[in-house]
């Protein structure tokens, strides 16, 4: 046996089961921490932010991203980890502010794609894969898109699909979870995104304090806002995600 097929036995047998056992532990009593509605609302510079840090380059497709630092640092040893059983993994989105939300929001308001629908329907059909501003999790500095935006990627390249079996797998053990799963349960929001990945043990608490502190009056100041509430952009979106990370 090669000493690579060695190590990474052994990671799959008795290192990850370990680590995940540990990630479960880790969700469920991280110590409580107060976040303030800006934060939960995107509306925060995260260059200035003291929990937040610069992800490097090795790490991402992008520059001058964020993550929030104990995300940026369990992201670290997932990619080592990934890294030693062959596979890559890039970050290609990280924290998003209200602003750059709200600039994905209006292209696609006014994309030909879109426009021809109206009101509700027309925000309704945007939020089969993009937040409205100020409710998308991208604002908390713990959820990541991973390597590719579509659907295929996971699902019929090579490569793809042996990240995400990867991830389904181990994941987990990092503190990572996907919160976009299968709606044939009955998860309500966003469709699927085996992309997105959230860092449990910190975005389960700021889910709490977005639900206790934000209500439909602070989703405004775009396109469509209006729409938010009949929507349950709330209720139904920010909230609509696997129910076993609620």
């Amino acid at each position: 046996m090669s000493l690579f097929l060695f190590f990474t036995t052994m990671l799959k047998t008795f290192i990850f089961p370990i680590l995940m056992l540990a990630s479960t532990s880790l969700m469920n009593t991280q110590e409580e921490r107060t976040f303030t509605p800006a934060e939960l609302l995107g509306q925060v510079d995260y260059a200035s932010h003291p929990d937040f840090s610069v992800i490097p380059a090795e790490y991402t497709s992008k520059t001058q991203v964020y993550l929030r630092t104990e995300t940026l640092g369990a992201f670290k040893k997932m990619f080592y980890a990934a890294k030693e059983c062959g596979l890559d993994l890039k970050i290609i989105s990280a924290a998003r502010n209200f602003d750059y939300q709200k600039g994905i929001w209006e292209r696609k308001w006014k994309d030909g794609k879109f426009i021809k629908h109206f009101g509700a329907d027309r925000a309704k059909a945007i939020m089969r894969y993009s937040s409205m501003p100020g409710t998308s999790r991208h604002h908390w500095g713990t959820d990541i898109d991973i390597n590719d935006l579509s659907d295929s990627y996971f699902t019929s390249n090579a490569e793809g699909k042996k990240v995400y079996e990867w991830l389904t797998t181990h994941a987990n053990s990092f503190g990572f979870y996907q919160t976009y799963t299968s709606k044939e349960s009955g998860r309500t929001g966003y469709e699927e995104e085996k992309w997105h990945w959230s860092y449990m043990p910190i975005a389960k608490q700021l889910l709490e304090a977005y639900n206790t502190q934000i209500s439909y009056k602070a989703i405004v100041n775009f396109n469509g806002y209006e729409s938010a509430e009949p929507l349950g952009a709330i209720d139904l979106y920010v909230n609509g995600i696997d129910a076993n990370l609620k």
